[in-house]
């Protein structure tokens, strides 16, 4: 199976602080990876890295997406390549409501105008999948949205935009049992549908109970420590981090 993504001895800073050295990683198409690590560890800053996000510069190394360099590509342009992140805390955005926001991503995606009727019956399907109640849909973004709703509402863009490549970052954190069922859910409908790529950032790793992982690597410091299938992170949460640290190259 090809890569979709390639990282090559990635370095990144933020402003004057180096926070990743030499990161490599490859993800093959259609696969689950996790990139687990501690708090502080440098995992959302190589999520918003590959999105392409302006807060972090690479000073070194190559992000190659799909065979193509992407590393100087601006996040709208990678975004319409099939990247997606789903944020660790999704903002709160008030004058737009969750449907409108999702069909004018859809539409700034493919670049052509998504029909009203087709939108809306796209969305009833996939809130019904997450178990959402349909007025979520004409709320504002996120606005008076529980944490747990708020993840829901990032699962639900996933299933609407079926990006190529999804990168979900702390998708499980505050979420309870029940919670982490249904966004898992989610996740997997979206696997199924599209047979995109996941990469899924976790520190404690619930919704890795859920989920069928292909390999494993863990970050440290901000240089990857460790590397395996998915019994690498069946044994961080039996076990957790403590023995790899000190592993980094």
């Amino acid at each position: 199976m090809s890569d979709i993504l390639k990282i090559e001895n990635l370095t990144v800073a933020a402003e004057e602080t180096e926070l990743l050295h030499g990161v490599d990683l490859a993800v093959g198409e259609g696969e689950t990876h996790v990139l687990m690590g501690q708090n502080g560890a440098g995992k959302s800053t190589l999520g918003s890295t590959i999105m392409g996000s302006p807060e972090y510069k690479v000073t070194g190394g190559k992000i190659i997406f799909d065979g193509e360099d992407i590393t100087e590509e601006s996040a709208d342009k990678r975004a319409k390549r099939g990247i997606f992140l789903s944020f660790q805390n999704p903002v709160e955005i008030p004058g737009i409501t969750l449907s409108e926001f999702l069909r004018n991503a859809a539409e700034q995606q493919t670049g052509k105008r998504v029909k009203l009727w087709d939108h809306k019956k796209k969305l009833a399907a996939a809130m019904e999948v997450l178990g959402m109640d349909s007025s979520y849909a004409d709320r504002d973004l996120n606005v008076g949205f529980s944490g747990g709703e708020k993840k829901k509402a990032e699962i639900l863009q996933l299933l609407i935009l079926k990006p190529r490549f999804a990168i979900l970052d702390e998708t499980d954190s505050g979420l309870d049992v029940d919670a982490v069922k249904t966004v898992s859910k989610g996740i997997e409908e979206y696997r199924k549908s599209v047979g995109g790529t996941l990469l899924v950032i976790t520190h404690n790793a619930k919704i890795l109970e859920e989920l069928s992982v292909d390999a494993t690597h863990i970050l440290v410091n901000g240089r990857i420590a460790k590397e395996g299938d998915g019994k690498l992170a069946a044994d961080v949460l039996e076990n957790g981090f403590e023995k790899y640290v000190g592993e980094e190259n």
